[in-house]
């Protein structure tokens, strides 16, 4: 049997599931999530390697009208996806009747590879609903295959995966066969502390902000992280950290536990707040910031 490697991009709004359905397929915790749109702001990618083959995820940020030159960014990272891919998951759920972005869905319309339209969430709509939502999907892209999943109960994608290794081609491997992502471990580290942000923070305070690491020090015994949230505004900051410190405290344990389990020891984290104004505007910060 001929080897087969190929790109396996996932598109789709803001909140639908993507990063569920990435960590779903990869097997790994790779991507942030929670309940907030546009936590994902980079593109990951996820690499599953078999003796046979090798198929490289890439989890993309929501499609989204551009307010910042960040969203400018985001929305670079999407179009780069639609273009460089073998297979286009293109995900979206039972709540969404339309996408936002009418560009970026003609674009998938006239896409001359394998496009899989994955209908996410379905446990929570009727059975008449996924009917009908399918029905939408094969008009709307008639080109497209219809999967109605549930990625956070892996309900279905055993059906998707199938599909996948049929469409991909015959290719070397892209990358190594003990590879399982581009990104450093810093970045997932930074990314990890991020999701802690949205989670415990409201409002816009959350989109605000950018964390940096500064100091990953593996010893014998314990890795020591030293981390830096940047925010837009003195007012930001106050909240990040909290009365007498309570919030970054809260982050900083809530992250610390997590990064524990992502790199499988122990980790001693330090974080720190700073106010770098307006570097959501700014292209010169954001390359700064690895965007």
């Amino acid at each position: 049997m001929a080897h087969k490697a190929g790109f396996v991009n996932i598109v789709g709004s803001p909140n639908v599931g993507k990063s569920t359905l990435m960590n779903q397929l990869v097997g790994e915790r790779l991507s942030i999530v929670t309940s907030k749109a546009q936590t994902t702001r980079h593109r990951i990618l996820g690499i599953v390697n078999d003796e046979d083959y090798q198929i490289v995820f890439s989890d993309t940020p929501g499609v989204v009208n551009v307010s910042y030159k960040l969203h400018e960014q985001m929305m670079e990272y999407v179009n780069i996806s639609l273009k460089d891919a073998d297979v286009l998951l293109f995900i979206t759920d039972m709540h969404e009747t339309d996408m936002n972005h009418k560009e970026t869905l003609e674009k998938i319309s006239k896409l001359s590879i394998p496009v899989l339209c994955l209908i996410n969430k379905i446990d929570l709509g009727d059975q008449q609903k996924v009917f009908d939502r399918i029905d939408y999907w094969k008009n709307k892209l008639p080109n497209a295959e219809v999967f109605p999943i549930s990625a956070l109960h892996n309900f279905n994608i055993d059906a998707v995966w199938s599909k996948i290794l049929d469409l991909i081609p015959e290719s070397p491997a892209y990358y190594d066969k003990d590879a399982l992502t581009d990104r450093p471990m810093r970045f997932f580290v930074s990314e990890i502390i991020r999701e802690k942000i949205f989670l415990n923070c409201q409002k816009e305070v959350p989109y605000s902000c950018q964390v940096e690491v500064e100091e990953y020090l593996e010893e014998p015994t314990i890795t020591k992280i030293r981390a830096v949230i940047i925010v837009e505004r003195d007012s930001q900051k106050g909240i990040i950290i909290g009365k007498g410190g309570t919030m970054l405290k809260r982050i900083g344990k809530d992250a610390r536990i997590e990064i524990e389990k992502f790199i499988e020891g122990k980790v001693f984290l330090e974080t720190f707040v700073k106010v770098d104004k307006d570097w959501r505007v700014s292209e010169q910060k954001l390359k700064k910031y690895g965007y």
